[in-house]
């Protein structure tokens, strides 16, 4: 095995970590580099880089550690809206290779903003219905 990730030791307490909540097979914590107040990330214990490399098991636990840091940041932060991101994989923006989903409670005039302002540059508008067809056929036979 490699040498441990920093979620990996931050999971098993040899790096300091500011928790949020833990649970059967994850931990939550909050960001060191918070886009927001309460940024918070939710791991899975086990390290692996993409989200399919994660048993079902595993990836239903970890939905439930994101619901669970959802309802803690809900009481203190008093807000039920929340961006929710994975990158997933380094081509996606993933800087450290272990699963990691971000939590962001989204309070009105925070600053953030929505899906197209990631790409602002993309053309928008809606997809050609020919074109999506095809894609999802293929999409459903792979």
């Amino acid at each position: 095995m490699g040498e441990a990730t920093l979620f990996e030791r931050i999971v098993e307490g040899s790096l300091p970590s500011h928790p949020v909540a833990r649970g059967q097979g994850w931990y939550a914590f909050l960001d060191v580099f918070p886009r927001r107040p309460g940024h918070t990330l939710v791991v899975p214990e086990r390290g692996v880089p993409r989200l399919a490399d994660l048993g079902p098991e595993e990836r239903r636990l970890l939905m439930d550690g994101v619901a669970e840091a959802q309802r803690r940041l809900s009481a203190v932060f008093d807000t039920e809206d929340f961006l929710v991101l994975i990158h997933d994989g380094a081509g996606a923006g993933q800087e450290v290779p272990h699963v990691h989903v971000h939590v962001l409670p989204r309070t009105p005039g925070d600053g953030g903003h929505a899906l197209p302002f990631l790409w602002p540059d993309s053309q928008g508008g809606r997809a050609d219905d020919e074109e999506l067809a095809a894609w999802s056929q293929d999409l459903v036979k792979a």
